[in-house]
């Protein structure tokens, strides 16, 4: 396996729980439109800090949102550095979840790789990009994925909102916020490219149901 920094972690299903029906709990916001843009634009900083420069540097968005962080890093990493060429990709977990026998039903996305890598990972520092980490294992999930396309250099991980939470040995190396949640709580990342609206994260209040992702 790669080394990676972002031990074994988990799709969108990192939010938590479905919402519950108790009228009595409201939502409310933790991060607008302003405060992700700002969030976006300091990981790229780090990313470009870390790796010194961008040159091998791969990005890979895990459906659904993680996709369009991805979108987002690659276009402020090309205005901050001239050796990162602008792509990105999307990394499909699906069929890697240890969760498929308890909801079989579950969609298979595509993973969709930079034509300029002519299918081949090997040697790149990857990035996976998501929007919520909580128990760590979509990221799991995700190494095992990487696994079938080659031998990265270096895997890294990047997490809009680590709400923490962990099942498995897992960290982001880069995080737009730390959002202490208790586990009947959801979060929700909304984004105009996907949801349409404003940018946002919403934290609700939930009936437990036991459904960790």
């Amino acid at each position: 396996m790669p080394e990676s920094s972002a031990t074994p972690s988990a799709q969108s299903a990192e939010s938590g729980p479905e919402p519950g029906s108790d009228p009595g709990t409201a939502a409310r916001t933790v991060l607008g439109e302003a405060d992700i843009a700002r969030a976006l634009t300091r990981i790229a900083h780090e990313i470009v800090e870390r790796n010194k420069g961008a040159a091998d540097l791969l990005l890979l968005g895990i459906p659904t949102r993680g996709v369009q962080l991805a979108h987002r890093l690659a276009e402020r990493l090309t205005q901050i550095e001239p050796s990162f060429n602008g792509e990105y990709g999307t990394l499909d977990v699906t069929m890697y979840r240890d969760d498929l026998r308890r909801q079989p039903t579950r969609a298979v996305g595509q993973t969709v790789l930079p034509g300029s890598l002519d299918g081949t990972i090997d040697d790149k520092v990857v990035v996976l990009v998501d929007d919520v980490l909580f128990s760590g294992r979509t990221i799991r999930a995700a190494l095992d994925a990487l696994n079938d396309l080659g031998r990265p250099r270096v895997v890294q991980l990047a997490a809009l909102v680590d709400r923490g939470h962990r099942e498995l040995p897992i960290r982001a190396d880069y995080v737009g916020k730390n959002l202490p949640t208790s586990r009947s709580e959801r979060v929700k990342v909304r984004l105009s490219d996907v949801d349409g609206g404003a940018d946002s994260v919403v934290i609700s209040g939930v009936t437990p149901d036991g459904g960790a992702r």
